[in-house]
């Protein structure tokens, strides 16, 4: 399995509980191996490691969207 890192910014204000489902449905989609907020340090970045074989990037970022229309991807 090769894995990729993909961090995804959404709304500072995001409530936790959907923060928290998102982790979940992320952590669902085939080919992700882990799904994470940073919740002390920076509660608003998603840390997405997947592989990119399974899943594109675009598709785990289009999931998120909606949630959060405006997520935005940041490059690693």
């Amino acid at each position: 399995m090769h894995t990729a890192d993909m961090l995804i910014y959404v709304h500072p204000e995001l409530e936790s509980q959907m923060r928290m489902d998102l982790e979940r449905k992320i952590m669902g989609r085939i080919g992700v191996d882990c799904a994470e907020f940073e919740h002390k340090p920076h509660p608003h970045s998603l840390l997405v490691r997947y592989d990119p074989e399974e899943v594109e990037g675009i598709e785990l970022l289009h999931m998120v969207r909606k949630v959060d229309p405006a997520a935005s991807m940041v490059g690693m």
